[in-house]
């Protein structure tokens, strides 16, 4: 894969895929760990004298409400305090101002353009690689660099359009993620396994149960486990249509995964086996908190996919806190991936060897899909 520090980048028109895809609340971002992921690659590249065009999405646009509801202005004004030089913004994908400002741009100066999904309303261009498109936003710039691995999953013109038509690279955030997912996939290790449902984890299983010690498995998607072994669930979460897929998985790999014994309900700490038909279980009990503890015990590398319980709500937030801090404590690199639980390290303050930025192209990427935006980084 080509890295930007393969470029010469000074006096050049550099063209930045990110991914600013970030909450927001009364107008406000309440989570910029996505931003300050792109820092790296932009202070490299302002460092180095190149000009710097962002883009990114924000959202979903199908409408004109969309289009008021998820501009990049806000991005903007924040991405300015985090940087040492101020950030244009330009508000349009495409057009005089934005060629204007582009060409006016200084060595060292950065300019963020509007949300590339401006372009799926009326028209679907972005989201459908539109050829035209991609050339236009190819013709701003003397390079591209691929630095949004949460989009990476997703051949859209913003991202892989316009690697066919300009040297294209990968930032360090694009590099970072790959190298990390790549150890995970390859080296022996524990697997944390959380969430609602078993049908969104089975290409995850099936990819890196191999290389897998251990599997430890809680939140909802246990509870499918729990009822193939015969336990009454109460009325938890199971996935049906999946049964048969778990009973065989259990039969051929019951040494490696590992399942709670006890729970938080909604009527206390209950263990699997005292479940009422009523009862639900939200959280992992305090004995398989120290059941998972003993199971990761050294471990050379965790990855985790997924909450233990539902972090959430205070009631329910334990097993996934104590776990977490047992990780950190202990100092095991575990690499957490996925939006969910990455979100609930960030809601815990818990620092982590590394956190993926990435949501679904993370767990596309541990299934073992090849991603054809990356392959074009190749070159």
């Amino acid at each position: 894969m080509k890295i930007i520090t393969d470029a010469n980048v000074k006096g050049k028109k550099v063209l930045v895929r990110v991914d600013y895809n970030v909450p927001r609340s009364d107008g406000h971002i309440i989570d910029d760990t996505r931003i300050v992921g792109s820092l790296r690659t932009i202070n490299y590249l302002v460092e180095n004298g190149a000009r710097v065009i962002l883009m990114s999405h924000l959202g979903r646009v199908k409408s004109e409400g969309d289009k008021k509801e998820n501009s990049l202005e806000i991005v903007a004004e924040h991405l300015s305090s985090l940087i040492k030089c101020p950030v244009y913004f330009v508000g349009d994908t495409r057009g005089e101002l934005l060629e204007t400002t582009i060409n006016n741009l200084l060595d060292g100066e950065v300019l963020l353009m509007e949300n590339t999904r401006f372009e799926d309303f009326p028209s679907t261009l972005e989201s459908s690689c539109d050829e035209a498109l991609s050339k236009y936003w190819a013709s701003l710039a003397d390079i591209f660099v691929l630095d949004a691995f949460g989009s990476a999953h997703r051949c859209h013109a913003s991202t892989y359009g316009i690697s066919k038509y300009i040297p294209s690279y990968a930032g360090f955030l694009v590099k970072d993620e790959t190298e990390m997912l790549d150890k995970s996939l390859k080296e022996e290790k524990t697997l944390i396994l959380g969430g609602a449902k078993v049908d969104d984890k089975i290409g995850v299983i099936n990819n890196l149960l191999p290389t897998s010690k251990k599997v430890l498995i809680g939140g909802a998607m246990c509870f499918t486990f729990l009822k193939v072994k015969g336990f009454n669930v109460g009325k938890s979460l199971i996935s049906e249509e999946n049964i048969e897929y778990v009973k065989d998985l259990l039969e051929k790999n019951e040494d490696k995964i590992v399942l709670p014994v006890d729970f938080v309900t909604q009527n206390g700490v209950k263990d699997i086996s005292d479940f009422s038909n009523n009862d639900i279980g939200f959280d992992i009990g305090p004995k398989t908190i120290e059941l998972f503890e003993s199971n990761l015990k050294n471990s050379n590398l965790v990855l985790w996919n997924g909450p233990l319980g539902k972090y959430e709500d205070k009631e329910y937030e334990n097993g996934t806190l104590e776990i977490m801090k047992y990780l950190e404590k202990e100092k095991f690199p575990t690499i957490l991936a996925g939006g969910d639980v990455t979100g609930a390290a960030g809601h815990f303050g818990i620092k982590m060897y590394y956190v993926s930025t990435g949501g679904g192209s993370t767990l596309e990427y541990l299934e073992g899909k090849k991603f054809k935006t990356l392959e074009r980084l190749n070159g």
